[in-house]
Formats: C-alpha cells, structure tokens, sequence
C-alpha cells in the first residue's frame, strides 16, 4: 500500500501507520536497544495485534505517526502525541527511531520537529511536555536542539540492572518554536 507523506522534511516524514507497521514495532520494541530508553516498553509485552488495533483506532486524544525516510520510503520509527488536551492545548510527545541503521543520523531530531509542527501548526497547541531518562543522552540533546526546556526531573523513578535513574521533565511552547514544514506551505501561496 503506498504512503501518504503528510508532513516532510529532506530527510524523513510522517504518514498515518499502516497496519503491517504494527509488525516492524512489534520487532523493534522486542529490541531492547529501542525499548529500555522508551519506558514500560522495555517490560511489557504487546502483541502484534494490539498494535494493529492501536493503529486502527488510537483514541480522540492521540495522533499516531509511521516515520519514513524520503530516499526511499522505509519505515523507520514510531512517533505519537498523546494526551492531547484541546481545552488547554496540550500535549505530550513520543518518538523512537526503530531502525538501528538509521541512529545518529539525524532523523529522530527531524522527525520530532515534524510532530511539534503538525502539534503547534496544525493542532494548534501551544505547550508540549516529553520525558527522557537521564540515561538517554542521544533523545536529551536532540531534544534541547529544537528548543525544550528541563521543567523538573522525578528522581530514581527509572531502575534499570540495579542503578535508578532520573526521568528528565522537559517543554517546548508554541512561541519558542520554527515551523520547518507548515509555515513554508502558506508561505507559497
């Protein structure tokens, strides 16, 4: 089935997940390289058919993106805004590359900037919160690259082979942030 590449850089974009996606998540977070920095992935065991039924019907406060690259339209990653609230325009934001061939070549920080577009410039939000365990230096400094700011931390809430470790709290405000995508879109017209 071909990809619709709702929101694109020069590298990556974001598509509605296919169901057979759920079959390439399934194997990435049984990986524990992409799952143990995530969070309860890394301990809970999901079937390939709740993440089909995730990607059929993720909830009214939940936008669910497939992560592909533009050279050749791979899949590669996950990446979903959750507990959106449209009151108080909020969210959260979650995002793994899958794909260890693709690490360290910027396409998680590209595909983070996607969803905070398609987050402040279509959803009209206006404050996005993330957390990241201290341990995850690679999602800390993407993160701080597009402009987050630490809010607090919960200390020791993260034991891994005996050693606890911080959650770093972190948000970005909708002025705090560049469109790399929508914004060139009403610039043409």
């Amino acid at each position: 089935m071909p990809r619709t590449r709702q929101l694109a850089c020069s590298r990556c974009y974001l598509t509605p997940p296919l169901p057979e996606d759920a079959s390439d998540w399934h194997a990435w977070l049984s990986d524990l390289r992409v799952s143990l920095p995530l969070g309860d992935e890394a301990y809970v065991q999901v079937s390939i058919g709740t993440l089909q039924k995730f990607i059929e019907a993720p909830g009214e406060h939940c936008r669910l993106f497939s992560i592909c690259r533009m050279a050749d339209d791979r899949h590669i990653g996950r990446g979903i805004l959750f507990n959106l609230d449209f009151i108080n325009r909020n969210g959260e934001l979650g995002l793994f590359v899958g794909d260890p061939a693709c690490w360290g070549q910027g396409f998680g920080r590209e595909a983070t900037a996607l969803l905070l577009d398609y987050a402040f410039g279509l959803l009209n939000l206006n404050s996005i919160m993330l957390g990241a365990f201290e341990f995850n230096h690679r999602a800390l400094a993407c993160y701080r690259s597009l402009g987050f700011r630490e809010i607090g931390r919960r200390r020791a809430a993260r034991i891994v082979a005996g050693h606890a470790y911080d959650v770093v709290l972190m948000d970005l405000l909708a002025s705090e942030f560049q469109s790399p995508y929508v914004a060139g879109l009403l610039d043409q017209g």
